[in-house]
């Protein structure tokens, strides 16, 4: 089981940054990570992903070049560095991990059932 809490978000101006930060209960090491946020009204989308290794990441189209994940494994924290926001990035983000398993598809970090554990969400405000 792993706890996660997202910390970081707030009430920003367009055009302004903020780094959301994603504290694990246990070693991340062997954890794939994500982060998804949930706009008023709007189902829960994906915004990055970082598999245990580090090697490749994943953005969703609208969030590329604009946001950055990363990971540091002796803090057992993973990071959403986010930039030029605008009004659309208004939602809840949410930091989710997913166990390492053989066989494993990264495409799955894309989407919501590829992820085991999740945390509470932290709400990012973008003001025009």
């Amino acid at each position: 089981q792993v706890q996660l809490v997202e910390s970081g978000g707030g009430l920003v101006q367009a055009g302004a940054s903020l780094r959301l930060s994603c504290a694990a209960s246990r070693r991340t090491l062997y954890l794939h990570m994500g982060w998804f946020r949930q706009a008023p009204g709007k189902e829960r989308e994906f915004v990055a992903a970082i598999p245990w290794s580090g090697s490749n990441l994943y953005y969703a189209d609208s969030m590329k070049g604009r946001f950055t994940i990363s990971r540091d494994n002796a803090q057992n924290t993973v990071y959403l560095q986010m930039n030029s926001l605008k009004p659309e990035d208004t939602a809840v983000y949410y930091c989710a991990a997913a166990e390492g398993r053989i066989g494993w598809n990264p495409e799955r970090l894309r989407y919501e059932s590829g992820y085991d554990y999740w945390g509470q969400g932290t709400q990012v405000t973008v003001s025009s």
